[in-house]
């Protein structure tokens, strides 16, 4: 353990996070998400939830805000405007870890076409059905680095 990190941030993930840079995605997949065929390199979470997920990467990674959109979830197939708990939940992790940024629905095939492009997928054991995020790394401010 290490005071200050999240405990959910396992050296892997701490390695991912910290080699990616502003503009880079991360992929927080649900227990049914093709983690292993999309591409990037994947980093297992077993028995942790997506939104524990997004707590702890939140927790310490900034959100793009040179960007207009910052985070996305996959649409539920067939009833584009459902907002299940699950993404209802990561909208609230992301407003209050991250700032005031929408998640915006994407349409399942988009949201794969994204996902083939990120930095990595952390793959969880999230249950709940669309409880996939791609977040997109923001900078690190001079002032936010503790060298004490």
């Amino acid at each position: 353990m290490l005071r200050g990190i999240h405990p959910l941030l396992g050296p892997d993930l701490l390695h991912a996070l910290k080699t990616m840079g502003h503009g880079d995605d991360i992929v927080i997949s649900d227990a049914n998400f093709p983690s292993g065929s999309m591409g990037p390199p994947v980093i297992r979470a077993d028995g942790v939830s997506a939104t524990a997920m997004a707590e702890a990467i939140l927790t310490h990674m900034p959100l793009d805000t040179f960007v207009p959109e910052t985070a996305w979830r996959m649409e539920v197939v067939g009833d584009p405007h459902a907002v299940p708990e699950v993404c209802a939940e990561f909208q609230e992790i992301v407003a209050r870890r991250g700032g005031d940024f929408r998640i915006v629905p994407v349409e399942r095939f988009a949201f794969y076409a994204m996902a083939r492009k990120a930095a990595y997928i952390v793959a969880t054991t999230e249950f709940r059905l669309y409880g996939n995020l791609i977040l997109k790394k923001g900078v690190v401010h001079p002032h936010e680095v503790d060298m004490a």
